[in-house]
């Protein structure tokens, strides 16, 4: 039979294994959920709705992050959540949502950049080739491209990363190579958990081939 300061020593063992468990199962069923609502927003609803409810999720990502600032996978939603709504929303007033997004995806890379398979390279480079550039905002190609190809090394067969720089080679005139890259997103194999989120990006993928037969 233990001595009870044996058993409370070992009591004390046993929470503290546990302990870093339950806070990593909290925090996948927060990335869950920050995941799940912004295929839903971004997917099946549209105009002052949709802006609404990116703002509801921009704020639940943000106390998410205040809780576990440490997190890059938290970073890297609050990141991609911001510049989407940035897109839904517009016009100048979308420009500080992009900073702000910029803020929480370059924090998760200096974390761990390797972080949900690069997705902060590809989100980041989204945006850079997206934003306006100098005066008005901090856009760049040079940059975009240099970012989403290093996503590419990451990640090299997935619907994201091959999605996201076949768009920029789209802005770019750069129609062959962009239908390379937008096929093989389209033959990328579906995420665990993410039906909804894989099938709008299907749609998109769909769209942008469309609009470059051809070309």
């Amino acid at each position: 039979m233990l001595h009870p300061r044996k058993t409370r020593s070992l009591l004390f063992v046993i929470t503290a294994l546990l302990l870093p468990v339950a806070a990593f199962a909290a925090r996948e069923s927060d990335i869950k959920h920050l995941q799940d609502r912004w295929a839903e927003i971004n997917y099946q609803m549209e105009g002052k709705a949709q802006e609404a409810a990116f703002d509801a999720l921009t704020n639940e990502a943000n106390m998410l992050v205040a809780s576990d600032p440490a997190a890059p996978d938290l970073l890297i939603w609050s990141g991609i959540i911001k510049s989407t709504y940035a897109g839904a929303k517009g016009g100048l007033g979308a420009l500080s949502l992009a900073k702000e997004s910029k803020a929480d995806l370059e924090k998760a890379m200096s974390i761990n950049a390797n972080a949900l398979q690069g997705s902060a390279y590809t989100s980041l480079g989204a945006l850079y080739y997206s934003v306006p550039g100098w005066p008005v905002g901090f856009g760049d190609d040079d940059k975009a491209e240099e970012l989403l190809k290093q996503a590419l090394v990451l990640n090299p067969d997935g619907i994201d990363s091959n999605y996201f720089y076949g768009s920029f080679l789209i802005e770019q005139k750069r129609f062959a190579e962009a239908r390379t890259y937008l096929e093989k997103a389209q033959k990328a194999q579906p995420r665990s958990g993410r039906a909804l989120a894989d099938s709008g990006r299907q749609q998109e993928i769909t769209a942008a081939l469309s609009n470059i037969a051809g070309k």
